[in-house]
């Protein structure tokens, strides 16, 4: 199944001349309104997800990532992913040969893009038709498959466990990230002991139960600061107590407080 198209989300691009392009690198582009859902899909080639305006999340079967116009998600061949319009959302789908995948440095998860990379990345994503596989065209995707293997990994990873209950604990949480039922409350609902429960968890997520909590929190309480919520609200919203208590969580995972990332990560 290919990119899905706006209008229908229930229907994919057809992405067969990308697969027989004979072209490493290939790209689309594609403008979703606000709340659009592209349904669970996956792709032959590896798969780079760029958002130029908006913010997405990407829900895959090997995690969920939070994209904001300066980053991107890597997505190997054949993962399993659908996506989630938290607003208007210009999205670059780019494609890469398998094999040529294979030599990339990391997993699947979200990196950052420097301004050469998403220069190339929009150059990469014009009409396939306009393109051959030339001189100019083999030197674009050396230098994109050069500047993407050197971009950091970025901490919009939340990692998704395989264990049935500890799935059903994540996806309840991710309906309502503000809840206040703790592990306690969870091990004994699903009748296991408190040390069961977190070991099963960290064996599902990598992380503990607090941990990935708060970095749910973290995420989902961005698409209310984007909405224009104050900062005060959005905490309590979110399961934080308080600003000061929300603001320090945000600029430990994210490295700047709330008010900067709306200036300077998100720019409508």
């Amino acid at each position: 199944m290919g990119f899905a198209s706006p209008q229908d989300g229930s229907r994919a691009l057809d992405l067969s001349d990308h697969e027989s392009s004979g072209l490493p690198v290939t790209g689309v582009v594609e403008t979703y309104p606000a709340h659009h859902v592209v349904p669970s899909h996956h792709h032959g080639r590896a798969h780079l997800l760029y958002a130029a305006e908006g913010v997405m999340l990407v829900q895959a079967s090997t995690g969920q990532w939070l994209v904001p116009p300066t980053a991107a998600v890597w997505l190997r061949p054949h993962v399993e992913h659908r996506l989630v319009m938290h607003t208007p959302v210009r999205v670059y789908g780019i494609f890469v040969d398998e094999e040529v995948a294979d030599g990339l440095p990391f997993m699947d998860g979200v990196l950052h893009v420097s301004a050469l990379l998403k220069a190339l990345i929009v150059e990469l994503a014009q009409p396939i038709a306009g393109r051959s596989d030339s001189r100019r065209e083999t030197l674009l995707s050396a230098l994109f498959l050069e500047e993407l293997g050197g971009q950091r990994p970025l901490p919009f990873h939340l990692p998704w466990p395989v264990d049935g209950p500890m799935q059903q604990v994540c996806a309840s949480l991710v309906r309502d990230p503000a809840q206040v039922f703790s592990a306690d409350d969870w091990a004994a609902s699903l009748a296991m002991s408190s040390k069961t429960f977190h070991r099963h968890f960290r064996k599902g997520t990598g992380m503990t139960f607090g941990r990935w909590r708060q970095q749910l929190r973290l995420m989902s309480s961005i698409t209310t600061l984007l909405g224009g919520a104050p900062i005060t609200q959005v905490a309590l919203s979110s399961g934080y107590e308080s600003h000061s208590a929300y603001a320090a969580a945000f600029k430990k995972h994210f490295g700047v407080p709330p008010s900067k990332f709306l200036s300077t990560v998100y720019r409508p």
